[in-house]
């Protein structure tokens, strides 16, 4: 399982957009810890683990998908977290 990276520009203070990715992560009974500057997070996709860590940067959230399931793209990963946290 191989792993990939990308950064989501946002508007706003960094809590609002962390509120928000850590409300999607639990939607799915998934862990989420960190606070404004780095953290990880793990969840649990169609029975496959997906684990990750994100740090703050600016206004911008780099994230680095450490694990995933390889049958899901990191495209379609890094759209539903752009979706979630937008």
């Amino acid at each position: 399982m191989s792993g990939c990276n990308f950064t989501i520009p946002f508007a706003g203070v960094a809590t609002e957009v962390l509120s928000k990715a850590k409300a999607a992560i639990e939607s799915q009974n998934g862990y989420f810890m960190g606070d404004t500057q780095s953290g990880n997070f793990e969840v649990s996709v169609l029975s496959n683990n997906l684990k990750g860590s994100y740090s703050i940067s600016g206004s911008a959230m780099n994230i680095l998908i450490e694990d995933k399931p390889f049958f899901v793209p990191c495209s379609t990963i890094e759209s539903f977290l752009k979706n979630k946290l937008s």
